[in-house]
Parts: structure tokens; sequence; C-alpha cells
């Protein structure tokens, strides 16, 4: 008897897409509409090194979806290709720092990929950087690109590294790109890496509307079948990107994922119906995400709030009412040192805890009130904005795995 494969119906089905790989928020495109300004002016910046000289440290950040990672990749191939042609000694590398989060970690990526036939784990960060310099010293002008550079634990000491490092050249040069989504994130640097890795700082502005329009519009002409995609679709997805945070990966998961609910339904054709029906789904991802792309101390005040909540703790009012889900900053705050002591994390002062806070409500992840009649005392309440079963698993797996 004949059984037929399951993946033979998968196979065979029809599909509204020509490729949705286009749709990637980690695909390149040649074009980049909108950030033709950001493209020169790092151009500029790095065109030093094709005349043999170290170009200026840049810091790069933004909001997510503001076109960051996508600009400098390009704008480094560009450079790469430019070089090769015209066999120039100028090298690139990138490193995703929420992979590779540590000063061993990138440096082991880096001369992993100069030195691809040799194996470096096992051997002392001191050897490893030590190759690193060899590498320049061969009259090399490397740009190293430290993407999410703020989940790097040890981001002082790698840039001090770094910085020590083109002292130590006799020729060739390190320059060194950091990008980062979160805008306050410089401020927490030491004065002295502040002042090496920012010689040149950009901000990425959120996109509007249009913009999220446009841009939709050239990724859907070449991941969709001609004519499947209303209009009333693509400017739904860029309303609600720009409505929500001007982030182009949000607007083209949007277009994703309502394409492969009319594949789901076997459809013909994307309209705004399916766009709304991806809309929770998507902002789930996006928040997950978010979250898991946060700073280490970021996530363990997260993750002592939703920790809190799974528990079914909350404030108790002067009524002797419970209000579950709703927290005191000051029982926060222990929770959060518990946690840290836990994993053998540094502890951070009020202060910072206090920034932290502010930032997570700024993200939307968190929602915070002043104490008002029934609490006794003046303090801030504090109340999770999004599913705390959710959030303490993503957490959780980020922090295990670091």
């Amino acid at each position: 008897m004949y059984v037929e494969n399951i993946f033979e119906k998968e196979f065979a089905r029809n599909t509204v897409f020509i490729d949705q790989n286009l749709l990637s928020p980690h695909y390149t495109p040649k074009e980049l509409p909108f950030r033709e300004a950001q493209i020169k002016e790092i151009g500029s910046a790095l065109a030093k090194t094709i005349k043999g000289r170290k170009a200026d440290n840049i810091f790069i950040y933004g909001k997510t979806g503001t076109g960051k990672t996508c600009v400098t990749r390009y704008a480094i191939q560009q450079l790469l290709d430019f070089s090769k042609a015209k066999n120039l000694p100028v090298n690139g590398a990138y490193v995703n720092c929420r992979t590779h989060n540590s000063k061993y970690r990138v440096l082991i990526k880096m001369v992993k990929d100069f030195y691809p036939d040799e194996n470096f784990l096992g051997f002392s960060a001191a050897f490893v950087y030590e190759k690193l310099v060899d590498y320049v010293n061969q009259g090399k002008q490397l740009v190293i690109v430290l993407d999410e550079i703020d989940k790097i634990k040890d981001l002082d000491e790698l840039v001090y590294s770094l910085t020590r490092g083109n002292d130590e050249v006799q020729k060739g040069g390190i320059s060194v790109i950091g990008i980062s989504n979160n805008l306050m994130f410089k401020d927490r640097l030491d004065p002295r890496t502040k002042s090496s890795l920012c010689e040149q700082e950009m901000i990425f502005p959120p996109y509007n509307a249009p913009e999220l329009r446009e841009i939709l519009k050239q990724r859907a002409e070449k991941a969709f079948k001609k004519g499947v995609v209303d209009e009333s679709a693509i400017n739904l997805s860029a309303a609600i990107a720009a409505q929500e945070s001007g982030d182009a990966r949000t607007a083209l998961m949007l277009l994703l994922r309502a394409g492969e609910i009319a594949d789901r339904k076997n459809m013909e054709e994307v309209t705004d119906a399916e766009v709304k029906k991806a809309k929770s789904k998507v902002e789930e991802e996006i928040i997950l995400n978010m979250i898991s792309t946060l700073p280490q101390q970021q996530q363990l005040v997260l993750y002592a709030i939703s920790s809190l909540s799974i528990n079914k703790n909350g404030i108790r009012k002067l009524t002797g009412q419970i209000e579950e889900g709703v927290f005191f900053s000051g029982d926060i705050y222990e929770e959060y040192k518990k946690m840290a002591k836990r994993i053998k994390e540094e502890v951070v002062s009020a202060r910072w805890y206090r920034q932290y806070i502010s930032e997570l409500e700024m993200y939307g992840l968190i929602v915070s009130t002043a104490s008002g009649k029934g609490i006794k005392g003046q303090t801030r309440l504090i109340k999770l904005g999004f599913d705390a079963g959710k959030v303490h698993d993503v957490i959780e797996k980020e922090l295990m795995y670091n």
C-alpha cells in the first residue's frame, strides 16, 4: 500500500511568495532607501582606510529596525569589495555581540575569521590578542563592527585592548564601529571607553509611514508573486509600524506573516485582513525579541518583576486588599539583588536601577505610577506590561546561555 510522504502536500501547495527570505531582517538589500545620508557618512569615515590610515571609531545608536545593521554591513561590504578590486590591505570583521558577549569571545571570533585554518579555543585571551595584533601589523587596516555592543560584559577591557593595539602596531590600524539599540547606553560607559569609542557618533531616526510604505513596496515586488499583494496590505503594515515605533522590521514581519496566513488558507491574494490577523502575533514576536536583546542588567530587573508576578505577589493596600501584579519599586530592587547574586553578576546601585526602570518603561515593557490613596508613603508602583510567563521564559534562556 502506497503511503504518501507527509511533505508531499506542502511541496505541491500553491504559494504567494517567490522568495520570502527577502522579507527577513537578516537580508541586506542592494538598495537602502532613505538611508543615503547615513551610508555617505559612514563611507566618508571609512575612506581613510583605503588611503592607509586608521578611521575614526564610530558609535551608532537608534531604535530597533532603523537600519543600523543593514547600513553598516552594506558600507563595510562596499569597502571590502573596493579594497579587493584595488588590492588594498583593508579587511573587516562583523561580530554579533549577543552571541559573542565577552572580550575573549569577540577576539576569538575575529582571529578565526583571519586565520580560518587555525583553532584558538583554549588559548588565553593574551595569546589571541597578540595574534590579532600580528595580523594588523602586516600593514592591514582593520574595521571591526560590534553589533549590539551593549551586550559585551567587559566592554571597557575590550575597548582598552583594541585602543592599546593601535599603539603597539608599527603599521596598520584597528577601527571600531559599535552599534546599539539602547539610546542611553553610552552614558554608562567608563569615561575613557566613551572617549575612545565615540570619536564619531550617529543617530538613526525611526522611519515614517511614507518611508516604510516605499521600503515594503520595493521588497514586496521581489518577495511576492506579481499582483498578489494588495496595496491596502502594504499601507496598513506601514501605518501600524510607523504608529508603534517606526521599525522597518515590524513592517516587514507584518507583511511576511500576512503572506504565510494567505498560504495556509490557500489564498491567491494578501489583503489588509491578513495583516490585521498577523498583528497580534508579530507584536508578541517583536516584544520577545526586544527582551532577548536587552543588556543583562535590564534583563535581570525584568526577570525579577516577572518572577514576582508569576508567584502571584503584589502590594497590600491599607484596606488589607492585595493588588496582584503590582509591586513597590523597592521590593523589585531587593528581588533583583537576590537574582544578580545568584548568577554571580554585579549588583548595580539604586541610582542605576532607577535608570533601568525608566528605560524599561520607555520601551513599553513595564508601567509605573506614583502611589496614591490606600498606599502608605510615596513610592513608585510598577507593573509588567506583558505576559509574565513568556517574559520569564525568554530571559531565563538568555541568562542560562550567557
